[in-house]
C-alpha cells in the first residue's frame, strides 16, 4: 500500500455490520490520504471489538455524538439501506462530508429529500458505487470519452451465482456479528424481488449510466423460474444508443458480469469478477485505427480503497468527484423503480413519470 500523505481525511464509519467489516474498515486504514477515525455502532460487544482489530481513534453509541465530534471530517454510511437517508441527512446537517453505500435510497421521494438537503449543505455526497473505482472500467471510459466516437449500443450483464458464499467465505476477513445490532423494522430479504433488484440491480444500472450516460425509459420483463429471478430490460439512452441489461439472480455458473460496447471508432468487451476477489475487470478495447485490442492490467484491483481515496480527493483537493454524485443516485434509484413498474406492467417505463419505490 502507498505511504500515508501528511494531510488525512478523517473518517468515522456509522454501522460495524458486514460491508464495514468487509471493505469500509480496511479502506480507510489502507488509504494514502484518509484514516478511520471513528466507529459509531449500538452493539458494544461488535464496536469494541472492531475498533480494536483496525485501531480506530474513537467510538459512539450514539450516532449524534459522533457528528458532534470537531474532529471528524466525514463519514460513511454502511447501515442497512432503509437508514441511508436520514443518517445522511442528519450528517448533511452536522456539516459532515458523506460517502452513502448503495443504494442511495429505497424511494424516489427520499432521494430527493436527500438532494435538497446535500444542495443546501455544500459538502461533498458520494454514493458507494465502488465499480467506477475499477481500473478496467474506468479504461472503457476514457477509450468511450476520448477515441470511441458516436455510441451505437450497449450490453451488459450482472449474474449472482449459486456458488458465490463459498466463494465469498474463501477471501473475505471472519464476519463478526451481534445480537444486538440494530435492524431495521422490516426484513429487507422478505421481498425477494425487491431485495435483488436494490442489492445488485442499482450496480447493473450504474454501470451503464457510468458507460452510456441517462437512461430515458426501460422496457422489462421479469422471470421467476426454477428459483432464479431473471430481468431482461431494453433500455432507451438519451444518446440514442440502444441498451440491453441482464439482471439474474442466481445462475447455476460462475459469478457472470460484464458489458459489450459498440461504437464508431471501436468496441469494449468486458468480465468483472466477484467484488471481493478485488481483481480488476479484464477489459478489451479494440481500436478500428490500428485494428489492434489494448487491455488495461489493472494491478491495484482494491476498489473500495481506491472510492475512499478518490472521496478524500474531492474534499482535500477539490478534484474532480471520480464516483457517483447524489444526480447518479437519484437516477439509480429511478431506473429501478421503473423496470419495477415496467416487469408489472409489460409496458415500457419512462423515468421521468415514476415515483414510490422497487
Amino acid at each position: 500500500m502507498p505511504a500515508k500523505q501528511e494531510r488525512r481525511l478523517r473518517i468515522g464509519v456509522l454501522g460495524a455490520g458486514q460491508i464495514a467489516q468487509a471493505a469500509h474498515f480496511e479502506s480507510c486504514t489502507k488509504a494514502a490520504n484518509a484514516d478511520l477515525y471513528a466507529i459509531c455502532d449500538v452493539a458494544e460487544d461488535l464496536r469494541e471489538r472492531m475498533a480494536i482489530t483496525h485501531g480506530a481513534e474513537k467510538t459512539y453509541d450514539d450516532y449524534d455524538r459522533m457528528l458532534a465530534d470537531p474532529d471528524l471530517d466525514a463519514v460513511i454510511i454502511a447501515t442497512a439501506d432503509a437508514f441511508h437517508v436520514p443518517a445522511s441527512i442528519r450528517a448533511l446537517q452536522a456539516g459532515k462530508h458523506v460517502l452513502c453505500e448503495k443504494p442511495v435510497g429505497v424511494t424516489i421521494e427520499e432521494c430527493l429529500e436527500l438532494k435538497a438537503a446535500v444542495e443546501t449543505s455544500g459538502k461533498v455526497f458520494q454514493v458507494g458505487h465502488m465499480k467506477r473505482f475499477d481500473a478496467g472500467l474506468q479504461a472503457a471510459k476514457s477509450f468511450i470519452r476520448d477515441e470511441m466516437g458516436e455510441m451505437v449500443a450497449l450490453k451488459a450483464w450482472y449474474c449472482d451465482s449459486t456458488h458465490r458464499y463459498p466463494m465469498t467465505d474463501a477471501v473475505q476477513p471472519l464476519i463478526v456479528t451481534s445480537a444486538n445490532a440494530k435492524k431495521p423494522s422490516a426484513n429487507p430479504k422478505a421481498d425477494l424481488r425487491r431485495y435483488y433488484m436494490l442489492a445488485h440491480g442499482c450496480h447493473l444500472i450504474d454501470t451503464a449510466r457510468y458507460f452510456a450516460g441517462d437512461i430515458v425509459s426501460v422496457n422489462a420483463r421479469l422471470s421467476e423460474r426454477a428459483g432464479i429471478w431473471c430481468w431482461f430490460v431494453d433500455v432507451e439512452f438519451a444518446s440514442g444508443a440502444l441498451g440491453h441489461l441482464d439482471l439474474t439472480v442466481q445462475v447455476r455458473m460462475d459469478w457472470h458480469e460484464g458489458f459489450q460496447i459498440y461504437g464508431r471508432n471501436g468496441s469494449i468487451l468486458g468480465k468483472t469478477y466477484n467484488p471481493w476477489y478485488y481483481k480488476s475487470s479484464e477489459v478489451d478495447i479494440f481500436r478500428e485505427a490500428d485494428g489492434a485490442t489494448h487491455r488495461v492490467l489493472g494491478a491495484d484491483g482494491h476498489f473500495y480503497r481506491r472510492q475512499v481515496e478518490g472521496f478524500a480527493r474531492t474534499i482535500l483537493d477539490g478534484a474532480v468527484m471520480e464516483g457517483a454524485d447524489i444526480d447518479d443516485g437519484v437516477a439509480s434509484v429511478r431506473a429501478m423503480v421503473a423496470v419495477a413498474r415496467s416487469a408489472e406492467s409489460g409496458k415500457a417505463v419512462a423515468l421521468a413519470d415514476v415515483t414510490g419505490g422497487v
